[in-house]
């Protein structure tokens, strides 16, 4: 299970004061660091001041809750630490007297006084801080890590998406594509450290957005109503275990703040993009109400080319290929729900998702032919598709939580069905004529393409937690999921009496059934600085595909065991080492399995595999995390060693026409090394980055003897935000993906930079943003790809550069004046 914490995590733009600003550094001085800090702090005579940190109403633990140490005199900072899974702290400070200040977002501040730290106290426990829920912040407080920040715990990192001014009005593909290691393609398929094989679960549960469509159905969900990203890169035990390169969680917004209080997006762009979204909750007493909503419409332009050489009998074909589209889509997203407090010990919360999306495509092709060399053409030929597609989609979800007397100890049952509907209706015209635009003798034709998409998914899940002793914990849960999916695709040909025939061989009715039941144990405990967490998941898997036309039945049913072990060592001096082990399956999905080929290019066919198997990868991770005073740095190494690796395969036939399909290589080993970190120059000025650097050797030779490749690649992005003038920031982002090989190429590199402004209103209760994405319109993916029968080039661009303005209003959520840590006048 992805345990999600959407009420006791910060919202966007505001961090806890120990995430100020980070230092950075490299790798090598950090590995440096730890080993002299390990060495040459252990008797620096620091004492220690632990405690807990809860909310006052649920008792619920404050995760990622600052805490810092004064002192009384001239209160200057001293030492700060945040708040565990738990809501548990621990600051090391010398012995002295100290007065703490406990901050989260959304509740009022708590000071603790009178604190006095000597060798004979040490560790001092200063009890339970209960902090209560407020409508309003501080007046005054600390806007920690405007832009995506990372937190550290025992098996993820947590990325707060915060004031990142480029992803204003864009989608959550966009900010996806902003994460650090997380890369977006055209098509909208989300990667994570190079792997493609990523579980992708919205507020820790599938949804119908990255169901039928995969990762590409985030491009319909407005921005604007995401708070954070989970980013599991080395998933433990109580997650599922599907996802190779790990699991990413987005968590939409949702607020509990007494009172009525909100937030409103409108939104206008070019090329076309119009959209409103609202956020607002009711909370009184026992009841909280929350609806989310988000409206969009949007003309996307897209284009590509192809250049394709075939060789056959001693002669080489030639083929050009451009594509241009246009996709009008409107989107409309809602999501309402309440949670119930039957006391502080128990809370029910019901919530519905509906979402309808409705899209136009136009494409235009032209191929261009030629024999042996550009100079020589033979013909050309003209295709149009016109498509228009419908998705109604529905969710419901019922989640109760019991807590115990017992801090920690807890039960959790979550109950989700999906109802989600795609309908699909293509014309296809094409046209051929000589190079001079004469008749060619080959007859025009118009088809078109139905294809009706299905699917239902049940899902429960129980969660239990017990703790033990003083730091233990043991957990175990189950789930059971049964889902059922259906595709009804045909093609049709028009006559020249007006009538229509079936295509031979593109009729067939697919079939998709799926049931996975899994149960998970845990345990885990503290000694002294280190922390360990070791689990099994047990997972049963039975899926049966059918083409109902031609009766292939293809049944598969395995059991599979993954077991994870999560070791943290905490150092002096605010350091912390952790090393980690999981076992992570790809189960091939629907579209991996269903035999439907694309149609719109009738030249270049996309299809999935119904022989496909899963994959399994063994992943091991040492990250390390330095917290200061005024920031942190976080690095780590990790290896995955993958069996039966899922790669799309390309072959040519005689006549040039490509069918890609999914297949299973042998292995695949992937090295590579992460850091990520922030500067703050000075206070007008900041500057965050992220660099990934991985080798991936690929062996698929139980296909094909050329079926190999041996990359070293790395992505890198750097922010600078500067404050130009009172409320206005101004806002420089560039990624780059460097060339990596495929076993039949390479994919060529990718540089963008994206600009945006933003200025603060009418009493600091709204923004106006303004951005551009893809300044230079450089944001192309492509490739080359070879066979022995064939050399082919391509270069798409499936969005423009885009430009965005933005109007954010907030209601009882007025951004606050910021100041420095360490100023002493709290």
């Amino acid at each position: 299970m992805n345990r999600t914490f959407t009420t006791l995590s910060p919202r966007p733009g505001m961090l806890s004061l120990n995430f100020k600003k980070y230092i950075f550094y490299t790798i090598q001085l950090a590995l440096l660091y730890v080993v002299s800090s390990s060495l040459g702090y252990a008797q620096d005579g620091k004492l220690k001041v632990k405690g807990k940190a809860l909310d006052a109403q649920t008792n619920a633990p404050l995760i990622f809750a600052s805490v810092r140490l004064f002192k009384p005199a001239d209160s200057s900072f001293v030492a700060g630490a945040i708040t565990t899974e738990t809501g548990e702290f621990s600051v090391d400070a010398v012995a002295g007297n100290y007065y703490a200040v406990v901050e989260f977002i959304g509740y009022k501040s708590l000071k603790k006084s009178a604190i006095r730290l000597t060798r004979d106290t040490s560790p001092l426990d200063i009890g339970t801080l209960k902090l209560a829920a407020s409508a309003s912040t501080l007046d005054e407080v600390v806007v920690q890590g405007e832009k995506s920040s990372m937190e550290f715990s025992l098996d993820k990192k947590i990325f707060n998406v915060g004031k990142d001014l480029a992803n204003a009005g864009g989608t959550a593909a966009d900010i996806l594509s902003n994460v650090p290691s997380v890369a977006v393609d055209v098509e909208g398929n989300v990667s994570l450290r190079g792997s493609n094989s990523v579980r992708i679960l919205i507020d820790g549960k599938p949804s119908g957005l990255v169901s039928i469509k995969g990762g590409s159905g985030l491009q319909q969900l407005q921005g604007s109503s995401i708070e954070r990203i989970e980013v599991i890169t080395n998933p433990s035990a109580r997650y599922e275990a599907e996802g190779m390169g790990g699991v990413i969680n987005i968590i939409l917004k949702k607020e509990r703040k007494e009172g009525f209080n909100g937030s409103f997006d409108v939104i206008a762009g070019h090329p076309t993009n119009y959209g409103l979204a609202a956020n607002v909750n009711y909370r009184r007493k026992n009841l909280n109400f929350f609806v989310n909503y988000t409206a969009a419409y949007r003309n996307t332009p897209g284009r590509s080319t192809l250049y394709q050489e075939l060789y056959r009998n001693d002669s080489t074909f030639l083929t050009e290929q451009n594509s241009t589209s246009k996709l009008k889509g409107q989107n409309n997203n809602a999501r309402a729900g309440i949670d119930y407090f039957f006391n502080d010990k128990n809370v029910l919360t019901g919530a519905y998702t509906w979402r309808i999306s409705k899209g136009k495509r136009f494409t235009d092709i032209r191929y261009r032919d030629y024999i042996a060399s550009l100079s020589n053409p033979q013909s050309i030929t003209y295709r149009t598709q016109d498509e228009t597609e419908t998705e109604p989609n529905s969710e419901y979800a019922l989640t109760y939580k019991r807590s115990f007397k017992r801090q920690g100890h807890e039960l959790t049952a979550d109950l989700r069905y999906l109802d989600n509907w795609e309908k699909s209706d293509q014309y296809f015209g094409q046209r051929t004529v000589l190079p001079d635009g004469g008749p060619s003798g080959i007859p025009s034709s118009l088809q078109r393409s139905i294809n009706d998409e299905t699917e239902k998914q049940f899902l429960v899940q129980i969660d239990y937690i017990q703790p033990f002793a003083k730091d233990g914990k043991f957990e175990a849960g189950l789930r059971s999921s049964s889902r059922d999916m259906t595709n009804n695709y045909w093609v049709r040909e028009q006559t020249s009496d007006g009538g229509w025939i079936p295509v031979p061989g593109l009729t067939n009715d697919f079939l998709y059934e799926e049931n996975i039941n899994a149960v998970y144990g845990m345990i885990g405990n503290k000694t002294r600085k280190f922390s360990y967490q070791a689990g099994l998941r047990a997972e049963w898997t039975d899926v049966t595909t059918t083409l109902k036309q031609t009766n292939e039945v293809n049944p598969r049913s395995y059991a599979n065991l993954f077991p994870s072990v999560h070791v943290t060592y905490d150092m002096p001096q605010q350091n912390a080492l952790q090393l980690s082990y999981s076992r992570r399956v790809r189960r091939p999905n629907y579209n991996d399995l269903s035999p439907f080929s694309t149609f719109s290019d009738n030249r270049n066919f996309w299809s999935g595999n119904p022989d496909l198997n899963p994959e399994f990868t063994d992943a091991f991770e040492i990250g390390h995390i330095k917290y200061f005073a005024k920031g942190s740095i976080g690095s780590s190494l990790y290896y995955r060693h993958t069996t039966g690796k899922i790669i799309r395969i390309r072959r040519v036939d005689e006549n040039g026409f490509s069918n890609t399909r999914p297949e299973n290589l042998a292995t695949e080993d992937s090295y590579g090394a992460e850091f990520t970190s922030s500067f703050t120059p000075v206070k007008w000025w900041k500057m965050d980055g992220s660099f990934n650097f991985f080798r991936a050797v690929t062996n698929g030779d139980n296909l094909d003897a050329n079926f190999q490749s041996d990359t070293y690649s790395w992505f890198v992005r750097a922010t600078n935000r500067l404050t130009v003038w009172e409320k206005t920031d101004v806002q420089l982002r560039a990624n780059y993906e460097a060339p990596q090989l495929t076993p039949q190429g390479k994919r060529k590199a990718i540089a963008t930079l994206d600009f945006a402004v933003s200025k603060d209103i009418m009493k600091n209760n709204a923004t106006l943003t303004l951005n551009v994405i893809d300044v230079f319109n450089s944001r192309r993916f492509r490739s080359i790809t070879e066979g022995t029968n064939f050399y082919t080039e391509t270069n798409s661009q499936g969005r423009l550069r885009q430009i965005n303005l933005t109007f954010n209003y907030r209601l009882r959520q007025a951004k606050k004046k910021t100041k420095d840590v360490g100023e002493g006048d709290y």
